[in-house]
């Protein structure tokens, strides 16, 4: 199949940007303290260390198959039937990770701003609107991804800036944290925030210059994963890990706490859960573009739109499933840590057996 090439390199990065940023920002804090403590930042930066290589991965793969995304150019690697078993569990993967996500947004809703609004009511709103926007095709599904960068970059920037007023350094010592054993499962957990950024696989066969994804994922990594870093590193240094433990979502508390010098405004919490709105949109934009292109790739349909609305009832029937905002973060923290078998396991599966094809394709053709 021949894409037409619209997508540029900036927009290639605002997609990786604002799919990363989404919302898990909010518990990020949580999950880093009760793995390491003070060693929060540290386990953050090594969570986006494993998602890096999972990024790598498969640019790496959109480079060497610039024509297809990974349901194509699986086909081509492991064969068309062998590739089906991973390919069906990636758009389930993607199905499920839409609904979970579409759920923990309702549940902060309901909790912080509509108390009084029943939960399916906010949950089916946000899915019905990620509906109608993937009824457009990819070049409009990347200005919208470009429109909202900066409403979502420059608050959260402004607001950890202004927080750090009240950090106090000692909350980051020691640096290494107090249980270094819980190391690898924490940075599993961060790995799997970032799990948004394999819907790159999609975004390559649409750039103009599928050779320069690398310049965009690895801008689209350190702009997401800085910000990532950032809020967890003034979060920590303003609360403490102790503090941080009692909290379901640190971030918003941050945000709580923070004002603009001047008095203008003393709370930016509402300012922040507006940033959070757009962000939760953008990603859930993305996982669910993905799910239905993918579903019409292996379909063979030239369109994605008549899938739109036929996902729509399923995602929300996921969504409903966990029974509380504890068993949903539980069912989170083992789903996304799960979930990199596929965004990077499978990956590096295919960068393996697709070496090794060439090589014997090479030797082959040399003996020939």
């Amino acid at each position: 199949m021949e894409y037409p090439r619209e997508i540029t390199v900036i927009q290639a990065t605002t997609i990786l940007i604002s799919t990363i940023i989404g919302v898990g920002l909010l518990a990020l804090p949580l999950f880093a303290v009760r793995s390491a403590d003070t060693g929060a930042p540290l386990l953050t930066l090594f969570g986006i260390g494993i998602a890096s290589t999972g990024l790598g991965l498969i640019t790496f793969l959109g480079i060497r198959h610039p024509r297809k995304s990974i349901i194509l150019y699986g086909e081509d690697i492991l064969g068309k039937w062998l590739s089906r078993v991973p390919n069906l569990v990636i758009i389930l993967f993607f199905a499920i990770l839409t609904g979970l996500t579409s759920r923990e947004f309702g549940a902060v809703v309901i909790t912080a701003i509509l108390k009084q609004t029943p939960l399916e009511v906010t949950v089916i709103v946000m899915l019905i609107l990620a509906a109608l926007s993937t009824r457009n095709d990819m070049n409009v599904f990347a200005y919208i991804h470009n429109f909202y960068v900066p409403f979502i970059l420059a608050p959260a920037l402004i607001i950890v800036a202004l927080s750090l007023k009240n950090a106090n350094s000692l909350y980051l010592l020691p640096i290494l944290g107090n249980e270094p054993g819980s190391y690898l499962i924490g940075g599993l957990t961060i790995a799997a925030l970032f799990q948004g950024s394999f819907i790159f696989t999609m975004i390559i066969p649409f750039m103009r210059h599928p050779r320069k994804a690398v310049k965009a994922s690895i801008w689209g990594m350190v702009i997401a994963g800085g910000l990532y870093l950032l809020i967890v590193i003034a979060t920590v240094a303003v609360f403490g890990p102790g503090e941080i433990t009692n909290l379901l979502w640190p971030t918003l508390e941050l945000a709580r706490t923070t004002s603009i010098p001047g008095n203008l405004l003393q709370r930016l919490d509402i300012v922040f859960l507006s940033v959070w709105v757009i962000a939760v949109f953008t990603t859930l934009f993305s996982s669910y573009m993905f799910t239905v292109h993918s579903i019409s790739q292996m379909a063979g349909l030239r369109d994605h739109k008549m899938l739109s609305f036929f996902i729509l009832p399923i995602v929300f029937i996921i969504a409903m499933i966990p029974q509380n905002i504890l068993h949903l973060y539980d069912v989170i923290e083992i789903f996304g840590r799960l979930g990199l078998i596929l965004t990077i396991g499978y990956p590096m599966l295919l960068v393996s057996v697709d070496l090794v094809k060439k090589k014997v394709k090479k030797s082959g053709s040399i003996k020939a």
